[in-house]
C-alpha cells in the first residue's frame, strides 16, 4: 500500500507502547498490522488479534442497537424516556452552588427523549469533562468506578439546548435493556455483534494479562501500566464498556459502508442506516469539542478545529468540511478514551481504525499516527 513507510515512521515517532492499525473498504480489509507491545513492562508482543478496551467506540454500537428497536417499534426517538427510565422522569438542572457549596437545582422544563440521549443534547455530561458535574459527583458520593449510581447526575442545561459529550448513550443502553428484558451484551450477541461475526466484541468483567494493557508515560521515555476495566462494572456500559479487536471493529465499519448489511446479514434497513449516518444536529450547534476537568485522564481536544461538527443518532461525529487529514465532508468518526480512533469515509469507500492503549486521551503521538494512517488510506482510495 502506498504511504506505508510514512505511516510507520509517524508511528515510530509517536513513541507508543504498541498499536494495531486497519484499513478497509466495503468489501474487505486492505491493511492490517500490529506494532510494538501489548504490555511494555511485561514485554508481551502486540498481535493483530490483540484485544483492546475500545471505550467510547462502544457508543456507535449501542446507538445502532437503539435504532434497531426504533425500527421495530419498541422504542420511540421523540417520546419522553422517563416511562422506561424512571431516573429521567423528573430531571433536575444544576444551576450552580450556593455560598455553602450546596448544589442549586431546579426542575427541567422539557422531558428527555431517546433522541436527546443519542445526540448528546439531553443535558447530561461527563464528570471528567465538566468541573461542576465533578464537584457535584464528589459531594454526592457518585464517583465509584463502574457503579450504576454514577449515572444519577443532574442535567447541565435544558434538553435540546446544547451539545455536550455525555453519559447519554449509557442511558440509551439501559433503555435497550428496559424494552428487551435482556442485558445489552446479550442483545448485541443476538442482534448485532453476533450476526456481524464480531466474535471478540463483548463486555469483559476481567481483563486478560496477555491483552493490551493501559499505559501511562513515566516522564522518562518509558511507561507504567494502570489497572482499569471499563466493561467490569455493575451494568453493561453502553457508552464505553466494550472490548474488541481491530478486525472485529473493521467488520462494523464495513457494515456501515455497506448501508447496514454485511455478508448477507442485514442489521438495519437502508433507510434507518441513512438516518444513522446523517447529521441531525441543529445548524446553530456544533459537536466534537471536548473540555477537561481531569487532565490526567483526558486532555482537552477539538477533533475538527475551525469547522462545525455535526452529530448523528447513530453515534457518529460528522465533519461538515474536508477533515484535517483529508477525509471527505460527511464522513463519520469518533474515538475511545485510551487513544483508539476510527473514521468512515463513504464518499471514498474507505474506513479505518487505530487502536492503542495509553492515557490521557488525545495523546499527541497517537493523534499524529492516526492522521498518518488516514492519509495513507486516502492516498490509496
Amino acid at each position: 500500500m502506498k504511504g506505508e513507510a510514512t505511516f510507520e515512521a509517524a508511528l515510530e515517532a509517536a513513541n507508543l507502547p504498541g498499536a494495531v492499525a486497519l484499513v478497509t473498504d466495503s468489501n474487505d480489509t486492505r491493511y492490517l498490522r500490529a506494532f510494538g507491545k501489548a504490555d511494555a513492562l511485561a514485554g508481551t508482543p502486540m498481535r493483530e488479534d490483540t484485544l483492546f478496551q475500545i471505550a467510547s467506540m462502544t457508543k456507535a454500537l449501542t446507538s445502532m442497537a437503539a435504532l434497531q428497536l426504533v425500527e421495530r417499534g419498541q422504542l420511540d426517538l421523540d417520546a419522553p424516556v422517563g416511562a422506561l427510565l424512571p431516573e429521567l422522569a423528573e430531571p433536575q438542572v444544576l444551576e450552580g452552588f450556593d455560598a455553602e457549596g450546596k448544589a442549586i437545582l431546579r426542575p427541567a422544563r422539557a422531558p428527555v427523549t431517546l433522541r436527546h440521549l443519542l445526540m448528546h443534547t439531553a443535558g447530561c455530561g461527563y464528570t471528567f469533562m465538566n468541573a461542576d458535574l465533578l464537584r457535584h459527583a464528589i459531594a454526592s458520593g457518585r464517583m465509584i468506578p463502574g457503579a450504576r449510581s454514577t449515572l444519577d447526575q443532574p442535567l447541565l442545561f435544558e434538553p435540546g439546548n446544547k451539545w455536550e459529550y455525555s453519559v447519554g448513550i449509557d442511558w440509551a443502553g439501559l433503555a435497550v435493556e428496559a424494552v428487551t428484558g435482556m442485558t445489552l451484551g446479550d442483545w448485541f450477541l443476538a442482534e448485532l455483534t453476533g450476526p456481524l461475526g464480531m466474535d471478540q466484541t463483548r463486555f469483559r468483567p476481567e481483563w486478560p494479562a496477555d491483552q493490551a494493557q493501559i499505559h501511562v508515560r513515566d516522564g522518562n521515555g518509558g511507561f507504567t501500566t494502570q489497572a482499569m476495566v471499563l466493561g467490569g462494572g455493575e451494568y453493561h456500559n453502553g457508552g464505553g464498556g466494550l472490548s474488541s479487536t481491530a478486525s472485529d471493529y473493521g467488520r462494523f465499519l464495513r457494515m456501515v459502508l455497506r448501508g447496514g448489511e454485511l455478508d448477507g446479514v442485514r442489521v438495519l434497513s437502508p433507510e434507518t442506516m441513512r438516518i444513522a449516518c446523517t447529521d441531525a444536529l441543529p445548524a446553530h450547534l456544533s459537536a466534537g469539542e471536548m473540555t477537561t476537568a481531569m487532565p490526567n485522564f483526558a486532555s482537552a481536544f477539538d477533533p475538527l478545529p475551525g469547522q462545525r461538527g455535526g452529530w448523528t443518532v447513530g453515534g457518529f461525529l460528522v465533519n461538515t468540511e474536508t477533515g484535517p487529514a483529508g477525509r471527505s465532508p460527511g464522513s463519520l468518526h469518533w474515538a475511545g478514551i485510551f487513544n483508539s480512533y476510527y473514521w468512515i469515509d463513504p464518499a471514498r469507500d474507505v474506513a479505518g481504525v487505530f487502536l492503542s492503549q495509553i492515557a490521557p486521551f488525545a495523546d499527541p503521538g497517537a493523534l499524529s499516527a492516526f492522521a498518518a494512517l488516514e492519509a495513507m488510506a486516502c492516498e490509496n482510495a
